[in-house]
């Protein structure tokens, strides 16, 4: 029976819900509170240069493929997409840089220039992360974390061990110089936490980087957004932007609709897709399945501090993806998770897309977007942009040997009291709830409302956790439980 379906948010997450719902013979409305489409993945444009304002790492194809291939489509029916060589670098001094190609025969044989035997090691580790991204992102992650029995099969059965040893000691085990440990840690970070804190099991996060490669979307990440969009619209999706949602109204533990502006629209089935603790407090607290208490103790990803910034010149010695690597990894961390703080010395990426992408910026000059990882819930002022800033564009340049800051045409912001107005993120976070063992798949926030009758939640907070991919995967399963439910 056709149900008239409100969703609230237009992130990726969202968008690939009302997708499939809308595939399904539904009626389904998309609430966006701001004025584009996107939620996070965004896009900043100024004076001719091209910003994304949230994701840039276009990581695990085969699950965009997955999803458009639900709808007998291909990524390439709605953006084209361009492989990465080299996928990205990773500084730890003047003149001193990791490159990582695009193939794991050179990424081996990079590895075994800077520690012999660790070539052969690297091959294996990646041999056992192939295995566990085949168990995880084939078959794990498309469960609905409703129980503990989601996660017993044959594989993981072998593999129970993984879930209690650590990705940093792993790595450690088998490589000893710190450089090539910092590099294979760094995907888990997608995972928003300490690789000391992630299971063993998520190495397949390394499978995603060294096997499967770095990929950008022509004219940026938000070329995926109006990719799902336009399928979106095309499956009978109606989209409105400037509708902030108030209110979900709930009669008798009950979910009947939503206000809008001020104005009630009924629903059979609401969909929040927004951030999960903003999207509780839009309902009685006698409703809410999640208390304060609960929320304060989590475990979340990062917030950052985000620059664009736009250059009147090209860079040299430097990569669409470079990492600054310079300083203690271990030190910014603690800083994050163990007694939150603003770094001292903090660790930072830049993106560069204008290297790979001339409709990034007016030709001859360069867009520049730069990330500082911070623990969320951290005082934000403009003085402390400031200081970060200059922090960063001074090991830029001496790390490049360039001059950079006299170059610029104009920077922009983006920080935790950002994340909180544009977003409604819980503490400003900017990659939703961590992946740590204890908040694994059916441990995480439900999709489905443990108090609530036809109230559902989507995206980083819930299953399967954070990241764009998970986020499209997570879209699919809320719908496929609304399905079965109603």
């Amino acid at each position: 029976m056709k149900k008239e379906i409100a969703i609230l948010g237009s992130g990726f997450s969202s968008l690939a819900a009302a997708c499939y719902l809308a595939k399904a013979g539904n009626n389904v409305t998309i609430y966006e509170k701001n004025s584009t489409i996107g939620g996070r993945a965004r896009q900043l444009k100024r004076d001719g240069f091209t910003f994304d304002i949230g994701p840039t790492w276009y990581w695990m194809p085969d699950v965009f493929e997955r999803f458009f291939a639900d709808f007998g489509k291909k990524p390439s029916d709605y953006y084209e997409l361009i492989k990465l060589n080299p996928a990205y670098q990773v500084y730890f001094g003047i003149q001193d840089f990791i490159t990582i190609s695009d193939n794991m025969n050179t990424i081996a044989a990079t590895f075994e220039s800077i520690e012999k035997g660790s070539g052969l090691r690297l091959k294996k580790f990646m041999k056992t992360a192939q295995d566990n991204y085949d168990i995880a992102i084939k078959d794990l992650v498309y469960r609905p974390g409703v129980s503990p029995l989601e996660l017993v099969t044959l594989q993981t059965a072998s593999r129970v061990g993984q879930f209690f040893s650590n990705i940093s000691r792993d790595i450690r085990k088998q490589f000893n110089n710190p450089k090539l440990v910092s590099i294979l840690e760094f995907p888990v970070l997608f995972l928003g936490a300490k690789p000391s804190d992630t299971p063993s099991f998520y190495s397949f996060m390394n499978f995603a980087d060294f096997g499967l490669g770095t990929w950008h979307p022509k004219n940026g990440m938000y070329s995926v957004i109006l990719g799902m969009e336009q399928l979106a619209r095309e499956l009978g999706v109606t989209i409105h932007t400037n509708a902030p949602v108030d209110k979900i109204e709930v009669f008798q533990k009950t979910a009947t609709g939503v206000w809008v502006n001020g104005k009630y629209i009924k629903a059979d089935i609401v969909l929040s897709g927004a951030d999960y603790h903003h999207s509780e407090q839009l309902i009685e607290p006698q409703h809410r399945a999640y208390s304060e208490a609960y929320w304060d103790k989590r475990t979340f990803a990062p917030s950052s501090l985000l620059f664009y910034v736009g250059l009147d010149k090209k860079l040299e010695h430097v990569e669409h993806h470079s990492l600054f690597f310079d300083v203690d990894f271990d030190a910014h961390a603690a800083s994050i998770y163990d007694h939150p703080e603003w770094p001292k010395e903090p660790l930072f990426y830049a993106s560069f897309p204008s290297k790979t992408d001339e409709n990034s910026a007016p030709q001859g000059k360069e867009a520049a977007i730069f990330l500082i990882p911070l623990a969320p819930g951290l005082e934000d002022t403009e003085a402390l942009r400031e200081q970060y800033f200059d922090k960063i564009i001074t090991r830029l340049e001496q790390l490049t040997e360039q001059s950079v800051r006299e170059h610029i045409l104009f920077k922009e912001s983006f920080c935790v009291n950002d994340f909180i107005k544009e977003y409604n993120s819980y503490k400003g976070n900017a990659y939703g709830m961590a992946n740590t063992l204890l908040q694994t798949a059916f441990l995480r926030p439900k999709l489905k409302s443990k108090k609530v009758k036809h109230l559902y939640f989507t995206g980083q907070l819930t299953v399967p956790g954070p990241g764009v991919p998970p986020s499209l995967i997570s879209g699919k399963l809320v719908s496929e439980l609304i399905e079965k439910n109603n």
